[in-house]
């Protein structure tokens, strides 16, 4: 965890952008997790993570955390997220996932980790963070499949 914080700052500090370690906290939720409600003051890049594959990679700014505590949770909440990709796929059918259990399967078996930025940061360290735990862990639930590296 602290030196995945070590890299974010130090390829942010590359690009000759000021930052304090004060103003990136990254909280590992665990396995299970429990959600918390965020404070406004700060932006988030958010990951699931299940037997150490990375499955959904997202961001909210200080607005928009219903997508951090709701939406990846019920399949119905909006045309693409966790939940949904995860029962149209094959690979989790053995679990008997459904629209009823799909929130508590993810909370009770995947691991979150949330890093936390204080929004005065900005839109474009937030899009960074977010794009380069992209291509550092390759969600398998980003982007369309034909896009991905194989």
């Amino acid at each position: 965890m602290y030196r995945l914080k070590d890299e974010i700052l130090h390829i942010i500090r590359s690009l000759n952008v000021k930052i304090d370690d004060e103003q990136i906290h990254i909280i590992d939720r665990g396995i299970p997790h429990k959600l918390t409600k965020l404070n406004e003051d700060y932006m988030v890049v958010y990951t699931f993570a299940f037997q150490e594959r990375y499955l959904k990679i997202g961001k909210a700014g200080p607005k928009s955390f219903a997508r951090v505590n709701s939406h990846h949770y019920s399949p119905n909440s909006s045309n693409s997220n966790l939940s949904k990709s995860m029962l149209s796929d094959r690979d989790f059918g053995s679990f008997a996932l459904t629209e009823e259990n799909i929130k508590d399967w993810i909370k009770n078996n995947t691991a979150r980790l949330d890093i936390l930025m204080e929004k005065r940061l900005g839109i474009f360290v937030l899009n960074f963070v977010e794009a380069y735990l992209h291509l550092k862990f390759q969600p398998k639930y980003e982007g369309f499949e034909t896009q991905r590296f194989t």
